[in-house]
């Protein structure tokens, strides 16, 4: 042993030598990428494990902080998901805790294990949780999806529901909302839980919408069942299987019974109805029905003009005649049956007419059964155009004398009376005269006659045709015994009123009859 300044160690007189300082942290371990790697694995986990071994809790602490945020936002599992920018700033947190953790384990030892390999596989082992969780929250992200898709099915379903308590006028856009909602999950989410239950709710729609046939309201059925004929257009038919047919049948039923239901009324809406029916089944047994049903009323309109109202008989063939007409320029098939029905109906109703004015003249409707009988005669031919032409006269003579009108005229002419008829008047004038026979004739107007001023007619000494110095225009008839009504009215543009005079012609007498006219004041 050699001696020192401070003479032999642990000797009297001799103090040990200084003691250098403990350092204030363990010396750097020799660098170990395997150690790095395990911290680095450890940290990826996010539970911050890299940290602890490391003994760097507060990193460890923030890495729990950050899992538990996403935790807080990930759970419960959305439809839609985490947040991107949650996820990006997650990932953007474990891969720096990884390579922060690797960089510091690459010179520092271990608080446990002892050895790196036991940490890399701890590390590796631990990779488990994330991507556990990972699947486990896509399984429940999937599961949160199709719990959505079923609520969405169950809304649209509530409000099918809730519109088939309303008239389908008034629920249409609900209708409409809820086939939207059928489409998207048939179509574009096509497997899920949702989808498959999709034509079980298409099935309850198609009842819902159409409902009115099966209450039996086939007029109010037309309207919802031709909207359901469109839903094919929104929805795949393969979607949909016989449910794209399912209106088919029954808006022919109900255009054929509601058109049926209106044809044997007053309205036209059965044009309408039988026309669409034609036009989209024509070969539908409810279309076949058609043209018989038009040839049905026919024939009960030709029975009722023998009936209580002819005219209303008569005004229900002349509809039936230009409806049946219509109707048969798209008929088809049916346009041969539908025309000919038309023709009867027209041929019916222009003879009908004949009773027709005979009831209004026979109810005091002068003025219509003139004009009945007028029409009547410019078209008939046979023993009753005569008779009409006559009360048609009858009906206008009674226009001014309504005691004229009190027996229908006949078609018997002449008598043993002679009665002539003279114009005072400066207009040409048409005498009309009804009673036992019935008739009509013209008279030129007087040359040098004028017409009287009311003052003239009240005049005690007033004679009309009295004047032996004036050529008056004149007609002789022969009449029977009885009251012979007489109008004369002014031709062309004259504006002064019919006169009238009532005749009680008896045997052994010469009658005279004087047509004048009176001028109005201001003329």
């Amino acid at each position: 042993m050699s001696d020192t300044p401070y003479g032999p160690a642990g000797t009297p007189g001799h103090p040990m030598p200084p003691v250098p300082p403990m350092p204030s942290s363990p010396p750097p371990a020799p660098p170990d990428a395997l150690r790095a790697a395990a911290v680095g694995l450890l940290n990826l986990s996010g539970l911050g494990l890299g940290y602890l071994l490391l003994r760097r809790r507060l990193l460890a602490a923030a890495c729990w902080v950050a899992t538990a945020v996403l935790l807080l936002v990930a759970l419960p599992a959305d439809p839609d998901g985490v947040p991107a920018g949650v996820l990006a700033g997650y990932v953007v947190v474990l891969v720096l805790a990884a390579a922060h953790g690797a960089f510091a384990a690459l010179r520092t030892r271990l608080a446990w294990p002892s050895t790196a390999p036991l940490a890399l596989a701890l590390g590796v082992l631990l990779l488990a949780v994330p991507t556990g969780g990972t699947l486990w929250y896509r399984d429940a992200r999937e599961e949160a999806v199709q719990q959505a898709l079923l609520d969405r099915l169950h809304r649209a379903d509530e409000t099918v529901t809730a519109a088939g308590r309303h008239s389908f006028s008034a629920s249409r856009s609900e209708y409409r909302d809820a086939l939207d909602v059928y489409r998207d999950l048939a179509v574009h989410h096509a497997g899920s839980r949702a989808a498959d239950q999709v034509p079980d709710s298409l099935r309850t729609y198609y009842r819902t919408v159409g409902a009115p046939y099966t209450s039996g309201d086939y007029c109010g059925a037309i309207e919802p069942l031709k909207y359901l004929r469109t839903v094919p257009q929104s929805v795949p038919e393969d979607r949909l299987g016989s449910l794209a047919q399912w209106p088919d049948d029954r808006l022919a039923t109900s255009l054929y019974t509601c058109g049926a239901t209106a044809l044997s009324g007053d309205g036209e809406a059965w044009v309408e109805h039988f026309g669409d029916l034609l036009g989209t089944f024509p070969d539908s047994g409810p279309a076949a029905k058609v043209a018989p049903a038009v040839e049905s009323a026919v024939a009960q309109a030709q029975k009722d003009v023998g009936g209580k109202s002819p005219c209303t008989a008569v005004e229900r063939l002349r509809e039936l005649n230009t409806r049946a007409l219509t109707l048969s320029n798209s008929a088809g098939s049916s346009a041969a049956q539908l025309t000919a029905s038309a023709g009867r109906a027209k041929r019916s109703g222009d003879a009908g007419a004949y009773d027709c004015g005979i009831d209004q003249y026979k109810d005091g409707e002068f003025s219509a059964a003139q004009k009945t009988m007028e029409d009547y005669a410019a078209h008939a031919k046979g023993d009753k155009r005569e008779r009409a032409r006559k009360i048609a006269i009858g009906a206008e003579v009674a226009q001014t004398v309504p005691a004229a009108g009190k027996k229908l005229p006949t078609t018997a002419s002449g008598g043993g009376i002679s009665v002539t008829v003279k114009n005072d008047s400066p207009d040409d004038i048409t005498v009309l005269y009804t009673g036992p026979v019935t008739g009509s004739f013209t008279l030129k107007g007087c040359g040098n006659c004028r017409a009287y001023t009311f003052t003239d007619t009240l005049s005690a000494g007033f004679k009309p045709c009295n004047d032996s110095g004036k050529n008056y225009p004149k007609r002789t008839i022969s009449l029977p015994v009885g009251t012979t009504y007489f109008v004369h009215k002014p031709n062309g543009t004259s504006t002064a009123a019919p006169a009238s005079d009532t005749a009680r012609i008896r045997s052994g007498y010469i009658y005279t009859e004087c047509a004048y006219t009176t001028r109005t004041f201001g003329n």
